[in-house]
């Protein structure tokens, strides 16, 4: 139900997009109407072959632009010429473009960019990601799986990907990010997360800064190769820098849906993480118990922090209220699945 509904938000705001476009005809019509009627009435009266009033001239060159006149055919020279003119400007202007119009409406997908760009428009509270390579594809597998709604930017998408992204219902923005415009076609004021996959840090950076400018409110998390320079941003742009090489895709997606997420370490050829969250109100997490989150999420609370007071190691029978902090021990999955349904 709830991707009809924004499949009919994006379709009535690519139809509006293209009402806008037809402005420019639909005017031109009318300009040359409201023209010719007056002339029609001037010469009329002129040449003794007067209309009752302004409006009848006005309804009479509206129908012969449609070739359905109202009128019997004119007796002098002038005014039959109106007869053929008109005809010719309707189907010029106005039919052609109401043709263009109907063809463009009904063929959303060959304007693929348009119509991308439509349906970010019904998104809030989404995720941005930039970049459409490997790591990019992957967290946006993950973060579809985890139910959270994703926009994707990349200036030239590989045809497999893009074909593969758009069945999970992804929009998929071809633009260079750096641009605002681009940000913005991604929605990039209403969303609550971006997430810079380039292999490029220096354009990480500068995405992220733009991105911050626009919404001073979205969590930034970058891809960054340097360890030291990702430990740097976070310290002073509150940036969540994280590794590519010490990275998985789930961790990424993680960190996206609102989790502080260490980088994996493998013990026994398992993936662990640790995380941080709170929990929110009215989460299915807030009332339940340590012991029945941990069998219900297959992971470990190993810290739960109340009213700044933190206990390590909290009782299994011990039960979470919102608001408190966790940190949690687990596989990337299992902390994704965690953090999705505390959502």
């Amino acid at each position: 139900m709830e991707h009809l509904l924004s499949q009919w938000r994006a379709s009535w705001r690519d139809t509006l997009l293209l009402l806008g476009e037809f402005r420019k005809p639909l005017l031109l019509f009318i300009v040359a109407i409201f023209g010719f009627s007056s002339l029609y009435a001037v010469l009329a009266i002129s040449v003794g072959e007067p209309l009752d009033n302004l409006p009848q001239a006005f309804y009479h060159i509206l129908t012969l632009a449609f070739l359905q006149p109202t009128l019997a055919f004119p007796y002098h020279p002038l005014l039959q010429a109106f007869y053929f003119i008109m005809p010719l400007i309707g189907f010029s202007i106005l039919a052609q473009g109401l043709a263009d119009f109907g063809i463009l409406l009904f063929n959303r997908r060959a304007r693929s960019k348009e119509w991308e760009m439509a349906v970010a428009s019904t998104f809030s509270k989404h995720t941005i990601l930039v970049g459409l390579g490997h790591l990019g594809f992957r967290v946006v597998q993950k973060l579809h799986r985890m139910g959270e709604q994703v926009v994707a930017i990349e200036l030239n998408p590989s045809s497999d990907l893009f074909a593969t992204v758009q069945k999970m219902d992804v929009p998929v923005i071809h633009d260079d990010a750096i641009r605002q415009a681009a940000l913005e076609a991604a929605g990039v004021r209403r969303a609550r997360t971006i997430v810079l996959c380039t292999q490029n840090d220096s354009l990480n950076l500068q995405i992220a800064v733009k991105a911050r400018s626009l919404n001073p409110e979205i969590q930034v998390v970058l891809r960054i190769f340097d360890d030291d320079f990702a430990q740097s941003l976070q310290e002073q742009f509150g940036f969540l820098a994280l590794s590519a090489t010490g990275m998985a895709a789930p961790a990424f997606a993680a960190a996206a849906a609102g989790a502080d997420v260490t980088r994996p370490i493998s013990i026994e050829g398992h993936s662990l993480s640790l995380a941080r969250l709170s929990v929110s109100p009215g989460s299915p997490l807030a009332g339940n118990t340590v012991t029945g989150v941990e069998q219900g999420y297959d992971l470990s609370i190993i810290l739960l922090k109340r009213a700044g007071e933190p206990d390590l190691h909290p009782t299994g029978e011990r039960r979470l209220e919102a608001g408190d902090t966790l940190a949690v021990l687990g596989s990337p999955e299992q902390i994704n699945a965690l953090v999705h349904d505390n959502q």
